[in-house]
């Protein structure tokens, strides 16, 4: 517990501490978003807004994870390692879509196929490592049932596209200010509480696997306090943006822990609006086409998408979209944590 409360002040006064150095130097690079052409008109006073401040939330949370894992090592390394693995590297994808967008000042930045070339690497590498390595495998747990389900070797290819969607889903949900970090800062004390769950669980039979659960708690905790820290920067009006640098490293990060803990239905729950952010586009997308044919004009089933810029389109402000989406997340949340009861780790 003493090492949780160590990552998680570590991680928030580092990013706290970083912002006023890091801010000012994006600035002087010119890294200015570049506001989408086709996003609401509001926004548009954005233009130009420091953006890659993901690499404080990245900063904030490798540096306390390492520190409070190996500060009192009882093991635990290799889950720690796979997690800032599938984290950075998703964030290195981000990195580079964002360098693009503010050297050539292109608003899409890498193209599709240059994306999910080096989401596939990642998604695979990360998957293969949960599938052979003994405290995770192939079975993943069906909340509220509390069953086992093998997925066999299926596992790589479902859990790769898994990978793939979540870390789409949150850099899709980072539209407005502070709303990823909110979302995430929950999740990642979410997801933190259900590896406590775990530790608890095998500690007395099992305890080389509840050190790498109690790695996957510190690392969650890690994320709440950079998240917390970023907020003093990214909250509206935004001084700062994550931009893909930070939204895939979230994604990657939030991902990464649901597969260790073998909880990848939980995502349903604990990144549901992460879930709705691409869920809203794809329905969008298809009701467009669908009603074009049908009625030979297309029509919009949301004012925009993702989602939160329909809520925001609807007039609620960002402020209260933030407040709404992390309440969302805390009540899932809970709902998630209360499907553990009854749970028989072996």
């Amino acid at each position: 517990m003493l090492r949780m409360l160590l990552a998680v002040l570590l991680s928030a006064a580092l990013v706290l501490l970083s912002g006023p150095k890091v801010i000012p130097a994006l600035r002087k690079l010119k890294f200015g978003q570049t506001i989408y052409e086709l996003g609401p008109q509001s926004h548009k006073q954005k233009q130009g807004t420091p953006t890659m401040g993901g690499v404080m939330i990245a900063f904030g949370v490798v540096v306390a994870t390492l520190v409070a894992v190996l500060i009192d090592y009882k093991g635990g390394a290799d889950f720690m390692l796979a997690l800032l693995a599938i984290s950075l590297l998703s964030m290195a994808v981000g990195f580079a879509d964002d360098y693009i967008k503010v050297a050539k000042k292109r608003s899409l930045g890498l193209t599709p196929w240059q994306k999910i070339a080096g989401q596939v690497i990642t998604a695979v590498g990360f998957a293969a490592f949960c599938y052979f390595h003994p405290q995770v495998g192939s079975k993943v747990i069906v909340p509220f049932a509390n069953i086992e389900w093998d997925l066999g070797i299926f596992y790589i290819p479902l859990l790769s596209l898994t990978i793939i969607f979540i870390v789409n889903s949150a850099n899709l949900q980072d539209g407005l200010d502070g709303l990823l970090s909110g979302v995430a800062g929950v999740g990642g004390m979410a997801w933190a509480l259900v590896a406590i769950f775990f530790t608890l669980a095998v500690a007395g039979t099992n305890p080389a696997y509840a050190a790498n659960l109690q790695s996957i708690s510190i690392f969650g905790v890690a994320l709440l306090g950079a998240c917390i820290g970023f907020l003093r920067f990214n909250h509206h009006p935004a001084t700062v943006f994550m931009g893909d640098t930070g939204s895939m490293f979230i994604g990657g990060a939030t991902v990464g822990m649901a597969m260790l803990l073998r909880q990848p239905f939980l995502l349903l729950l604990i990144a549901f609006t992460m879930v709705m952010s691409s869920v809203s586009v794809i329905i969008q997308r298809y009701y467009f086409k669908a009603t074009r044919k049908i009625f030979g004009e297309p029509r919009r089933l949301f004012k925009m998408t993702p989602i939160h810029h329909h809520f925001e389109l609807s007039g609620m402000n960002e402020n209260q979209i933030d407040i709404m989406y992390v309440i969302v997340t805390l009540v899932l949340s809970l709902i998630a944590l209360w499907s553990l009861q009854g749970l028989q780790l072996v």
